[in-house]
């Protein structure tokens, strides 16, 4: 996979754990988990992986489900446009016959994208 960047928005959940990306400009979600400003800046994507929910270990999905609870349908579709508007997400996504609506987080780590996705 070709090497791309991006500009967003990080709002971090917590060490090790999924994270919204949002387009930039765009406010981060505001709940009690998160401890850690937004931060900004062009972030390089190498890979891209593509997760599902039910396949996470049951602490992480834990709080992947806390956080989608408190997150809104305007900053989950704020999101989901972020993803749509990334060729290279999207195409990642569609390989696993998903779309960026079945996303409900994402992290950024070591230059991997990995897209957290609810199939049921």
């Amino acid at each position: 996979m070709q090497t791309f960047t991006t500009s967003v928005i990080v709002a971090a959940l917590s060490l090790g754990t999924p994270a919204f990306v949002q387009a930039q400009g765009a406010a981060p979600p505001q709940s009690e988990a998160q401890k850690q400003p937004a931060q900004s800046g062009t972030v390089i994507i190498r890979s891209i992986q593509v997760v599902d929910v039910k396949d996470l270990q049951p602490a992480v999905r834990s709080k992947v489900d806390e956080m989608v609870a408190q997150t809104s349908d305007e900053e989950m579709q704020s999101l989901r446009k972020s993803i749509d508007a990334t060729p290279e997400a999207a195409a990642a996504l569609k390989a696993k016959g998903l779309s960026s609506a079945q996303v409900v987080a994402i992290n950024i780590a070591d230059d991997v994208l990995t897209l957290f996705a609810k199939t049921t």
